[in-house]
């Protein structure tokens, strides 16, 4: 059936990544360079400083008696316990000490109270639970990843809490770690009746899934190796992601909104709380919102300002943010809410107290994303290219050392880049560069030029002493495309990403560099099996299935062929068009073709059943829930020419051939 591999997608790509348990066995202790690397971080950044440790722990509660959260396989949605290792002050070797402490703050979970009648839960998921208490009932923020972990969040409310029913949920953005976890808290006919209030911002359907289902498999390939999914936990290993712990691995559900604010600036009175509502698209999130509460004087900064420097490009893939944008919106929140705000929130890390404190805080937000934009736009202006900027490119002393503008999740270096892309794309206008081999040719000359690989190892490992791992790691990359068999070449790249990774700061880059290694090492993990999520399927419209369908489809096979197919859905009052013509699929809403070579009929509950595996297309057909009508072969024909995706393709090795 068509829709299978898009409904499988999107279990994975929305970060529902399974984790892998390799042995690590094979890593290595650092070396010395990497020693002195480290060592120089506790001399330059202000450790002393322990405000964040205060904050983080303020208000504290409870946490999970014994740190798990079940999950809805028999293992963990996820454990805290497994990060006690961060609770020593003796920082590893093997680990940044900027980024230890970032990893230690994100260890520190439970329920905490920000003030009277707000709480959060944090530390047990990726993002943020925040809870306002209303006259009757609650108003969650951002119900997490997972349903297992956000009803795990809300059931710690309530045994530490009086007991109340949930009376509103809010998302604030479109990512699934701020959605995921709505049906551990809700049920959709509490939405759907309207008895809860689910509140949105403008476009969040459109945009909840969509960025991950047209590039969604290789999004959440990638995301193994942002987020460190497919490593084991350790200070060899993954410890933190930056943003928060890790990613949940429970269920994912999502319920449609049925409040929607469309406007830059609205207001609600939710059960006797008033929430001003600032909308800020394309921010961090193409569909985002932040949130003031006047009768608190606390004021929500969604995920525009968080205790990082965030993402202007994320590693996983997405579209480039836009920080000129960014840096705006920050800039407005002062401007309308920094006198009246006592307490700070975001549905990632902790909260900040203090009206002088927070507008502090925010203007170094503000003048951050700002900063990496004008900057590289003057040198990108001066025709440096992206990776000349991001090697010149330094923070000024008033924001690098501010523990919240820390590369921890983005990095400056490549948000330099991802500004430059924004502007100027990937050609950086040398036409040495505008056509170059693919990658495994080139490496072949490479290799050759250098005298062959045995030449490139031997010179490779006198620079691997002399702590040059960017370039060991470059250098062995070519040769390991130029001949993915070389065991020696893989060996020592390996070695040189895990240094890279004990170096880092920024947490996605060290979970990078240790999944790399690791793959260099062992090979391509098993891959989670994909499981089809039936909430998922509601954010997909037809437009954007078919649209999936146009990118599986395989132009060679179709070379040649001309097919149209008429789509009627009989509960939706929609007809579609279908062609394939030029090695080319689409198609046009609102029509019917005279000259179809099939015509199809059908009910979108019909077409999920089949996408979550329910039953067949034959088998839908001989039950009457779906009809053909013309050349069923046709088809049939139409099917066989779209590709399946592997979700564990080679990344730090030749991919093998695709047809």
């Amino acid at each position: 059936m068509p829709y299978t591999c898009t409904a499988r997608l999107l279990a994975v790509a929305l970060f529902a990544v399974a984790p892998l348990t390799p042995s690590f066995a094979q890593s290595k202790d650092a070396e010395p360079a990497s020693r002195a690397v480290n060592d120089a971080f506790l001399k330059t950044l202000p450790f002393n400083d322990r405000a964040d440790f205060e904050d983080a722990r303020r208000g504290f509660i409870a946490t999970l008696p014994d740190g798990i959260v079940p999950g809805p396989t028999g293992k963990p949605a996820f454990n805290t316990k497994q990060y006690d290792f961060l609770k020593s002050d003796q920082v590893p070797a093997t680990v940044n000490p900027s980024l230890w402490r970032q990893a230690q703050l994100n260890a520190i979970n439970g329920l905490f109270k920000v003030t009277e009648r707000v709480y959060q839960v944090r530390g047990i998921d990726l993002a943020n639970l925040t809870i306002i208490e209303g006259d009757t009932g609650l108003i969650l923020i951002d119900p997490l990843l997972s349903n297992e972990t956000a009803r795990a969040a809300l059931d710690l409310y309530l045994k530490n809490r009086p007991a109340k029913p949930v009376a509103a949920v809010i998302y604030s953005h479109s990512h699934a770690d701020h959605f995921g976890g709505a049906k551990g808290v809700i049920t959709e006919d509490d939405a759907k009746s309207g008895k809860v209030k689910v509140i949105a911002p403008d476009g969040f359907m459109e945009h909840a899934v969509a960025e991950n289902v047209i590039a969604g498999n290789a999004m959440s390939r990638r995301a193994q190796y942002q987020f460190g999914s497919a490593l084991p936990v350790g200070d060899r290993a993954q410890i933190d992601t930056g943003l928060g712990k890790a990613l949940a691995m429970g269920s994912i559900s999502l319920i449609p909104p049925n409040d929607v604010i469309k406007q830059s600036y609205e207001t609600r009175k939710i059960d006797g709380v008033e929430i001003e509502f600032h909308l800020v698209p394309g921010s961090e999130a193409p569909s985002e919102m932040i949130m003031y509460f006047p009768q608190f004087r606390l004021l929500n900064m969604a995920e525009d300002a968080t205790h990082n420097m965030h993402n202007l490009y994320t590693l996983r893939g997405a579209e480039i943010r836009d920080g000129r944008l960014w840096s705006r919106y920050i800039s407005e929140a002062i401007a309308r809410y920094g006198d009246k705000t006592d307490a700070v929130i975001a549905q990632h890390h902790w909260p900040m107290w203090g009206n002088e404190r927070i507008v502090a805080y925010l203007g170094k937000q503000r003048d951050l994303y700002k900063f990496i934009h004008d900057q590289t736009v003057r040198l990108l202006n001066h025709g440096l290219t992206p990776t000349e900027i991001a090697e010149q490119l330094k923070l000024p002393p008033s924001l690098a050392n501010d523990w919240a503008s820390r590369g921890y999740y983005g990095s400056l270096s490549h948000n330099a880049k991802a500004v430059y892309q924004f502007y100027l794309g990937w050609y950086n206008a040398n036409p040495a560069d505008l056509n170059p081999l693919p990658r495994a040719e080139e490496a072949k000359k490479q290799v050759e030029y250098m005298g062959g690989a045995e030449a490139a190892i031997k010179r490779a490992r006198e620079d691997y002493k002399a702590g040059q791992y960017r370039w060991v790691a470059s250098v062995m990359s070519k040769l390991v495309f130029a001949d993915p068999a070389n065991r020696e070449a893989r060996e020592l790249g390996a070695d040189a990403l895990e240094q890279l990774g004990y170096q880092s700061e920024t947490a996605t880059w060290r979970n990078a560099y240790l999944l790399g290694a690791l793959e260099l090492r062992k090979g391509v993990g098993p891959q989670p099996p994909a499981l089809v999520n039936a909430e998922l399927l509601k954010g997909i419209s037809i437009d954007l299935a078919f649209d999936f369908l146009g990118v599986r489809l395989n132009a060679a096979k179709a070379e040649g062929k001309k097919i149209v197919i008429n789509w009627t859905f009989t509960d939706l009052n929609q007809t579609y068009v279908m062609n394939l013509e030029n090695s080319a699929l689409t198609h046009t809403a609102g029509k019917l073709s005279d000259n179809a070579d099939a015509s199809v009929t059908l009910t979108r509950a019909a077409l999920d059943a089949i996408t979550l595996k329910q039953r067949t297309f034959l088998g839908s057909v001989l039950t009457g829930d779906v009809s053909v009508g013309g050349n069923p072969f046709k088809l049939r024909e139409l099917f066989g020419l779209l590709d399946e995706f592997s979700t564990g393709f080679e990344i730090v090795e030749p991919k093998k051939a695709v047809e």
